[in-house]
């Protein structure tokens, strides 16, 4: 496999993990729809499937895997928190 296709593969699978995580958070803490439920449990079967798409060395795939999810997760917090001033209460 390709190291771009790797890459587009890290980059997928962290993205179905954290709209798995996330969806369930807006439903519990934001008081969303509880059909978002639906959505995070397809997301995650699908995080789940993705991960035995991976390449076979699982102590460096998981890695850097990891490396990619923080990346996104930094970057995904970056957009949705632009601009909210952190409180020091």
């Amino acid at each position: 496999m390709s190291e771009l296709k790797i890459v587009g593969l890290f980059t997928i699978t962290a993205l179905a993990e954290i709209v798995g995580c996330y969806l369930p958070y807006l439903w519990l803490r934001e008081g969303k729809s509880i059909w978002l439920l639906v959505p995070s449990a397809l997301s995650l079967a699908a995080f789940v499937w993705l991960l035995t798409l991976h390449p076979t060395a699982v102590g460096r795939v998981y890695a850097a895997y990891g490396g990619v999810y923080v990346t996104i997760a930094i970057w995904w917090c970056s957009k949705k928190y632009a601009g909210i001033k952190r409180s020091h209460n």
